[in-house]
């Protein structure tokens, strides 16, 4: 327990470092991952070429190489200073980024089990694509994809720690700072083992929540 005692602004500081990632992480792949959902199954064949590119192209580079994108080549091009601010804002939208075609391909996955025929109902009564898939079609996928959901941004709270190795503070980067303070470094992983253990925990725990509220509701 000393190493956390002796150190409690370090700890505190990593982790709101990290759950600055997270949430600001999560809420970029949210909102990007449902808009590029929508433009898979899109009836404009141009959105869907679009959304597929964005998926397969982000998908499959590693999330480093991202960073390093992020981190190297994006500056450069904008002028911008690396500071900390900088960092952690490009951080975030490195995640985000990334994860936004996980969430997009998850959420893909719920479209398809609602029933065409409601969808056509909709259209029938002269909605339009945007209303059909904002009051029918999205309300019931979300509601269907909450276990994969979680499962994405459970790897989401995870990959924060990639940031570390750009110079962005959160549970990552603790070590190298406690080492400095001649702190056991595997007492120092096992702690932010535990911590993530415990994250993961509250993530299930919502997840658990959501599902049996939303079956109530059907």
């Amino acid at each position: 327990m000393d190493v956390i005692t002796n150190n409690l602004d370090l700890w505190g500081e990593v982790l709101v470092g990290t759950l600055i990632l997270f949430f600001g992480g999560g809420l970029v792949a949210l909102i990007l991952g449902t808009i590029v959902g929508a433009m898979r199954v899109s009836p404009i064949p141009v959105a869907r070429a679009v959304g597929t590119i964005y998926v397969n192209i982000i998908r499959n580079t590693p999330l480093t190489l991202v960073f390093f994108a992020f981190a190297f080549a994006l500056p450069p091009i904008l002028g911008l200073r690396l500071t900390g601010d900088v960092s952690l804002t490009l951080a975030i939208s490195a995640l985000g980024i990334y994860t936004a075609t996980y969430v997009a391909e998850t959420i893909r996955s719920g479209i398809n089990t609602v029933p065409v025929g409601q969808a056509e109902a909709a259209r029938a009564l002269g909605m339009t694509f945007g209303q059909v898939m904002g009051f029918v079609v999205m309300p019931q996928a979300f509601r269907s994809v909450i276990p994969p959901m979680m499962s994405v941004f459970i790897a989401l709270l995870k990959n924060t720690t990639v940031a570390a190795g750009f110079s962005v503070v959160n549970l990552g980067s603790i070590r190298n700072y406690l080492s400095e303070r001649g702190e056991n470094q595997f007492i120092v992983i096992l702690w932010v083992m535990a911590i993530f253990v415990a994250l993961v925990l509250v993530l299930s725990f919502v997840q658990r929540t959501l599902e049996n509220r939303w079956k109530v509701a059907r």
